[in-house]
């Protein structure tokens, strides 16, 4: 059964990366797009190091949710994948271990674009 403080961290630390994405976004010159390599990236420096598996255990999906999570994701299953199998399985872990999350974002997207017109703003 999940607690109140649960959903109070998961809600914090999640809007805490929004915060900082929101702040990247504003007080620099970077793109969105930057920002979300700067996410991932940071997900997969900040796994390797050993320091986002704790942010993982004290907020839950507040940490796995992000783009840092995606990062977290594919750092993860490529170390897995290294123990595993090798140089291969470094190689090959991520992809597997975020296959399901790219797949749903995949379709869905190609359902979404078939439902309404997508149109560029000007």
């Amino acid at each position: 059964m999940s607690s109140p403080l649960q959903y109070l961290l998961a809600f914090a630390v999640g809007g805490a990366f929004c915060v900082i994405g929101q702040l990247l976004i504003s007080l620099t010159r970077l793109s969105p797009a930057r920002v979300l390599v700067i996410f991932v990236v940071s997900g997969v420096l900040l796994t390797a190091l050993g320091i986002y598996e704790p942010i993982v255990n004290l907020a839950g999906a507040g940490a796995t949710v992000p783009l840092t999570g995606f990062g977290y994701t594919l750092a993860k299953g490529a170390m897995e994948g290294a123990r595993e199998t090798g140089l291969l399985g470094a190689l090959t872990g991520g992809i597997k271990a975020t296959a399901a999350g790219l797949a749903a974002a995949i379709a869905l997207g190609y359902i979404i674009a078939l439902l309404f017109r997508p149109s560029t703003k000007l």
